[in-house]
């Protein structure tokens, strides 16, 4: 049988005929797949501008399905159902995307970051301890320090926390020597609470060494050597105590008029605490002197004249509530009334405030219970800032 170069010749014009067509058909085809994912795109990005969350969500995941080899997309849908509070959704993105063979090393980086904000937003504290972990030597190790930092502060695991906030310190990312020994002086407190009492001074005693300026580590250092019947050294402790914390004064003076009564003999402390008075008017410093007064017969003022001196100074309804206590009434049988209310009325300002958040408390916190910042209280009552 003969073969036919004919039809080969009309067979070739026609294949490629055929071909240049298909071509062209997935050529439209991708255009508007194409065409279509980035409006998609567009309109979640116009949804999360107007703040509709949900609509954006929702084009995202268009987005998505259409093209769903962009990393961005998924970052995107990831991060909103974090803010959405879908923790679940957020984790399976990142975790999706943490299983791409194609990922680069730069996005894996990224996923595994995203997927540990994910566990801590959701409270899955241990989660996210392994996915910070797995951030060391990446772009992201500083804020993987910092988020495991707060992570084991939260869990109060206090020897982790050293350890990650010395390597923090380290790596010249701040001094860190306050929180340091703001844990140490939290290890000295659950020592004491075993019964490690000198476990716990040892600690003290490094707190006071890693940051002298802190009146902490003092305090607590000064009523354990008073529990061991340590008077004169806890004296001399809180005396340092306000040289080298001024600003906690009015913390250390009450504990200082406490030590003073037991040790029987008031007239350094006394003497101490009306000098920081004249210097820098204080409630809590007030009141210590005015327990004092008391036993002291030759201190030339009653509790009454020192309200009615610092009123003189400073328009504090503290104090004149404390004054109107030893006045004498005309109509005496409508005494209690008025003092009961006045009491009342000054409970919100003899509150301490946190400097961060605006979270009060009736005692002070070295590390707010609200926003978790460590030093935030000042040592003055509300109605003293």
């Amino acid at each position: 049988m003969e073969f036919d170069l004919g039809w080969i010749l009309l067979g070739l014009p026609l294949a490629f005929v055929l071909g240049w067509l298909a071509s062209r058909f997935d050529l439209r085809q991708l255009r508007l797949e194409n065409r279509r994912a980035p409006k998609a795109y567009f309109r979640g990005l116009n949804y999360l501008l107007n703040e509709q969350q949900d609509q954006a969500i929702d084009a995202f995941i268009e987005a998505v399905q259409i093209d769903p080899d962009t990393s961005e997309l998924h970052f995107a849908l990831g991060n909103l159902f974090r803010r959405r509070g879908e923790y679940e959704r957020a984790v399976r993105v990142h975790e999706h995307l943490l299983s791409r063979g194609d990922l680069s090393q730069t996005d894996r980086n990224r996923a595994q970051h995203a997927l540990a904000l994910d566990f801590l937003k959701a409270g899955l504290l241990d989660h996210a301890e392994k996915a910070l972990i797995k951030l060391e030597g990446t772009a992201f190790e500083t804020e993987a320090r910092l988020a495991l930092l707060a992570n084991y502060e939260r869990s109060r695991d206090w020897a982790l926390a050293a350890v990650v906030a010395s390597k923090l310190e380290s790596a010249q990312q701040g001094n860190f020597n306050q929180r340091l020994a703001h844990y140490l002086c939290e290890q000295a407190a659950d020592d004491i609470a075993h019964d490690h009492l000198d476990n716990a001074r040892q600690r003290l005693l490094e707190a006071i060494v890693k940051a002298p300026e802190t009146a902490r580590a003092r305090m607590a250092l000064a009523k354990l050597q008073a529990d061991a019947g340590e008077l004169p050294a806890a004296q001399q402790t809180l005396l340092d105590a306000m040289e080298q914390a001024p600003t906690a004064i009015p913390l250390i003076a009450g504990p200082l008029a406490d030590i003073a009564l037991r040790v029987g003999d008031v007239t350094q402390a006394l003497t101490r605490l009306q000098g920081l008075y004249e210097q820098s008017v204080s409630l809590d410093v007030l009141d210590a002197i005015v327990r004092l007064s008391v036993s002291h017969p030759t201190a030339g003022m009653t509790d009454h004249d020192w309200y009615a001196r610092h009123l003189e100074h400073e328009p504090s309804l503290v104090a004149a509530t404390r004054w109107i206590a030893g006045e004498k009434f005309e109509d005496e049988q409508f005494h209690p009334l008025v003092q009961r209310a006045l009491d009342h009325a000054i409970k919100p300002l003899l509150r301490y405030r946190c400097a961060a958040c605006g979270f009060e408390a009736t005692q002070h916190f070295w590390q707010c219970p609200g926003c978790q910042t460590w030093d935030s209280y000042p040592a003055r009552r509300v109605e003293e800032l």
